[in-house]
């Protein structure tokens, strides 16, 4: 079964043909960063305009790169959110005229899920397991007992892991996406300060994340305003330890009280190498998954693999009113 994946939900216009749900014959990806850096951050009217600009391309070069016709494909899965409005409707738009000229069923597929099947494109997967959805805009923790079922057991209560990396960069001066630089340069300095790990004690499995970012900008203001040197490698190492230490000890908490037989993480935050290090070394008892690189940012290919197993499990298509949701329950039925 071939199916065509299209991603526009934030700044990335990607478009992807996988087979049978894990066998990518072609992942094409646009990213605006380097637009968006100069501003901080993403700009959804400018990422509206550059998925305009590129759509028609990266359909035409997955196509190629798959070796593959319109009339080969089985379905089309499309991202119909949470994300930006305005980007999402460019892909939507775009999969409902391909479908509708070509006679192809269309699915609209959470984003989330289609981080979750990012990792079934290398790894498979084993039920019941746990998925650490981290990212940007999200961090939650998901039990899932079959395939496509999902089952939210907490989520951050305020700033998502990935914002909170964003906005600590951005007053360390690293510039955006801080994610990365931040990742980079804790390899190389000290954890000096000791900042907190926010409801890391707690009886749930929610986060919190905010008042740990507070807490460093905070702690630099202050240097800053005694004049005492900064040095961001400490800063970034030290941070870094006190969010990947809320991670992982959150996920052992839920992996013990779930008995879940495999951990997979998914979203953008998934590539921080301190994260992959740390979950390893204190969770042996059970796999431990992470997606490549390339499938850890948005990315076509997760969706073409989430949308195969929505439409293997609900067995029929959307209509051709499909419509984008900036805000969207993955515990909902599609």
């Amino acid at each position: 079964m071939y199916v065509l994946g299209v991603e526009t939900s934030c700044d990335e216009t990607s478009v992807s043909v996988v087979k049978d749900g894990n066998i990518v014959l072609s992942n094409v990806v646009l990213s605006q960063i380097d637009i968006h850096k100069s501003y901080g951050g993403v700009v959804p009217e400018i990422a509206s305009r550059e998925h305009v600009k590129g759509i028609t391309y990266v359909f035409d070069q997955a196509l190629k790169k798959a070796n593959l016709d319109y009339q080969d494909i089985d379905l089309i899965a499309v991202t119909k959110g949470p994300g930006l409005i305005g980007s999402l409707l460019i892909g939507i738009n775009a999969a409902k005229v391909i479908s509708l000229n070509f006679h192809i069923p269309i699915i609209g597929v959470h984003h989330i899920s289609g981080h979750i099947y990012a990792n079934y494109i290398e790894q498979g997967m084993e039920f019941p397991l746990l998925a650490l959805v981290v990212s940007g805009g999200h961090t939650e923790l998901i039990l899932m007992k079959e395939h496509f079922s999902f089952e939210k057991l907490g989520e951050t209560q305020d700033d998502a892991v990935g914002e909170a990396y964003d906005k600590v960069a951005r007053v360390l001066g690293l510039g955006y996406p801080g994610g990365p630089v931040i990742d980079r340069l804790a390899k190389e300095g000290k954890e000096v300060f000791d900042f907190p790990r926010p409801m890391i004690n707690s009886n749930d499995f929610n986060f919190s994340f905010s008042g740990l970012k507070s807490h460093v900008i905070n702690k630099h203001h202050n240097m800053l305003q005694r004049k005492e040197t900064i040095d961001p490698k400490d800063f970034s190492t030290s941070f870094q330890e006190a969010v990947t230490d809320v991670l992982v000890q959150k996920t052992i908490k839920a992996k013990e009280y779930y008995d879940v037989k495999q951990i997979i993480v998914a979203g953008g935050v998934a590539a921080n190498s301190g994260l992959r290090k740390k979950m390893k070394e204190r969770i042996t008892d059970i796999p431990v998954y992470f997606p490549k690189m390339v499938y850890c940012t948005d990315n076509a290919a997760m969706i073409a693999a989430a949308g195969y197993f929505q439409y293997k499990k609900y067995g029929k298509s959307d209509d051709l009113y499909i419509n984008g949701h900036s805000r969207l329950d993955l515990e909902r039925r599609m």
